[in-house]
């Protein structure tokens, strides 16, 4: 690309988004930032996004660039908020992040930058990409720690092939050096965490506001009755807190994992065994998948697959049906592998693609 050429860029109000713009600006390319919205709600003091814009403001001036804002609320409640209510409701665990990604920020806010004229897109994502004989690449980034290619994957290989990641290339700590160095407004401000939408509020408090609690009873894996959920949809496998179980008589005093969740008698079963072999699984079944390229490697092929975000990568096969599912078998043993959650996979520092993780197979059924 050349120095005259438009860059929008996905401005967030955070660090990583402060030093992709000002490493654009200092190569001389034309930069426009674009900050979204994508929750209206903020009455609660729980949203961040006045706050956000603001500092967003203040990183646009210092940095002498335009900034412009948008509201997708509304395609963010129907493309991804939706689906992720209705993931819960069937007993899954989604990851809204991965949908926010394919749907809004390179779907509805990629497609606001084109209208803006933009000739490149670009985020504060820690990711690399490239285009290798005519093929998009989605690469880890430099910083493993930090990498985000996981919640990329299902990103168009097309579009990737028009996006700039200007801090892919460096570690978080270069990244703060740098923002403090150009004594950018948000060269302190802590990273956010959790789920968007939800922010730091409780997530039975929010999610109690859209999904009726369902209450039912707690068992061990002997059938014995331990006490009383409040709703299936918010545990998830291999969960050990906020179960509220202790002191029950005739059990060691060690730490409840939740094992499994019965949806037809509104139960959820747990164990104390950490690798309960409910929980632990060398197969499991996804959804079709997407590939970066476009297609996979192979009907069959060998790579190593991530079926969270913080797990090292696990060596595995996969076998790909004509529907485009993909069947998993890992080399060792996985525990919690979790319906609704992402399977995303690699070969060296290339992201594949990925799919969602539909059924498993757990040790104790083989």
């Amino acid at each position: 690309m050349t120095s005259a050429q438009r860059v929008v860029l996905g401005i967030s109000g955070g660090v990583d988004s402060a030093v992709a713009a000002a490493r654009l600006v200092d190569a001389g390319h034309d930069v426009h930032a674009l900050f979204m919205r994508n929750w209206d709600e903020d009455e609660d003091g729980y949203c961040t996004a006045a706050a956000d814009l603001q500092d967003a403001r203040k990183v646009c001036e210092e940095l002498g660039i335009p900034l412009h804002t948008v509201n997708f609320a509304a395609e963010y409640r129907e493309r991804v908020f939706a689906h992720f209510l209705a993931e819960l409701r069937a007993g899954r665990t989604p990851n809204p992040d991965v949908a926010c990604n394919r749907e809004i920020k390179f779907g509805a806010c990629f497609e606001h930058a084109r209208r803006l004229g933009a000739d490149w897109f670009a985020t504060g994502h820690y990711a690399r990409s490239a285009v290798v004989d005519s093929q998009p690449r989605l690469l880890r980034a430099a910083d493993r720690g930090k990498d985000q290619t996981y919640f990329l994957h299902t990103v168009p290989g097309d579009l990737l092939a028009r996006t700039l990641f200007p801090v892919g290339d460096l570690a978080k700590t270069e990244v703060r050096r740098m923002a403090h160095a150009r004594a950018l407004p948000v060269h302190d401000k802590r990273d956010s965490t959790g789920i968007c939408f939800i922010g730091e509020r409780p997530f039975a408090e929010f999610l109690a506001q859209y999904l009726p609690a369902q209450p039912g009873t707690i068992e061990a894996t002997d059938g014995r009755v331990l006490g009383r959920h409040r709703g299936l949809m918010y545990y998830t496998l291999g969960q050990r807190q906020g179960l509220a179980l202790g002191g029950i008589r005739g059990a060691a005093e060690a730490p409840w994992y939740v094992a499994a969740k019965d949806l037809g008698r509104n139960v959820l079963i747990v164990t104390q065994r950490h690798d309960d072999p409910r929980l632990m699984s060398r197969a499991f079944e996804t959804e079709p998948a997407h590939w970066i390229a476009g297609t996979a490697p192979g009907r069959e092929f060998a790579c190593t697959v991530k079926t969270r975000y913080r797990q090292p990568d696990q060596a595995c096969a996969v076998a790909i049906g004509d529907d485009g599912r993909c069947r998993v078998r890992t080399v060792a043993p996985q525990r919690a592998v979790t319906p609704g959650q992402s399977a995303v996979f690699y070969d060296g520092e290339a992201c594949l693609g990925g799919a969602v993780i539909a059924r498993v197979e757990p040790e104790s059924a083989a």
